[in-house]
């Protein structure tokens, strides 16, 4: 059977991008890619986020695991699926949303916090729940969710950084989502890809650390 997260468990780390042009969107993306970081998650809080999607799969192909962010419409989630989105991530889980985003065959990952959350998630069919936002409840939180759900792909997102990235894949991360500490707005605004790219170079070698 083939693993439908092969693809999430390799790039390990999912850049949340949010840039207030497509062309800075893309800019910050090669910067991330440059820096050693392959997932890329285009949120539609990105102007014309499909089409920078499109061109990010064109530039790259298979080297980057390309996908859509903060999906809320049904439109939105067959729109970024048509563009070539590998995955599909929610902040929420709402159900026909969900199930919306499950018709386009793309891996799909929606937010949850609570235990009952995670039950419903799991229950519509979810590829991975993101566990949103995990600062709340920090690494032990997630170990905590273990217990009840050994089996369940979980996504922490929010609170991760180089320095505490091993302790989340030893809580139990499929993979990990990073927003502000890798692709910082303030330096998407400012044209800052040099900052970046050394941010992506930081998570690159936390995640080596952690395979090592």
């Amino acid at each position: 059977m083939t693993d439908r997260l092969a693809r999430a468990r390799s790039a390990g780390v999912l850049a949340v991008l949010r840039a207030p042009s497509p062309e800075s969107a893309l800019d910050t993306a090669e910067a991330l890619i440059r820096g050693g970081i392959s997932g890329i998650e285009v949120t539609y809080s990105t102007p014309d986020a499909p089409a920078v999607i499109r061109e990010l799969i064109s530039r790259h192909g298979a080297d980057a695991y390309v996908g859509a962010g903060t999906v809320t419409t049904p439109a939105e989630a067959a729109a970024a699926a048509e563009a070539g989105a590998e995955f599909l991530v929610s902040p929420g889980t709402r159900p026909d949303l969900t199930r919306a985003m499950i018709e386009t065959g793309t891996v799909v990952m929606t937010g949850a916090l609570t235990p009952s959350e995670i039950m419903e998630a799991r229950e519509l069919g979810v590829d991975v729940v993101k566990i949103f936002p995990a600062s709340l409840g920090g690494p032990s939180y997630l170990s905590a969710l273990r217990g009840p759900f050994p089996d369940a792909p979980l996504m922490p997102t929010g609170g991760v950084t180089p320095d505490n990235l091993a302790e989340w894949f030893a809580a139990g991360a499929v993979a990990v989502g990073a927003g502000g500490d890798l692709a910082r707005g303030a330096s998407i605004a400012a044209g800052d890809w040099a900052d970046i790219e050394q941010r992506a170079v930081r998570f690159a070698a936390a995640l080596a650390a952690v395979r090592r």
